[in-house]
């Protein structure tokens, strides 16, 4: 059985909010997202599946 991912990339999550990297950054930066976890040996943006639907939902994209 295959085990579920923990964490996805900036580029994975915005692939399934539908919108641009720069486009989640930018969310980001404005405040209209909450800042990410960040990766501790490479500083990278992590998102949790549970995180990205919070993100479809602050987008008016609940499904």
């Amino acid at each position: 059985m295959a085990e579920k991912k923990k964490f996805y990339t900036a580029k994975e999550a915005s692939e399934m909010l539908g919108i641009s990297k720069q486009t989640l950054i930018r969310y980001e930066k404005r405040g209209f997202f909450p800042k990410p976890k960040r990766n501790a040996i490479n500083g990278w943006r992590e998102y949790t599946l549970e995180e990205i639907e919070k993100l479809k939902k602050i987008m008016g994209r609940s499904n």
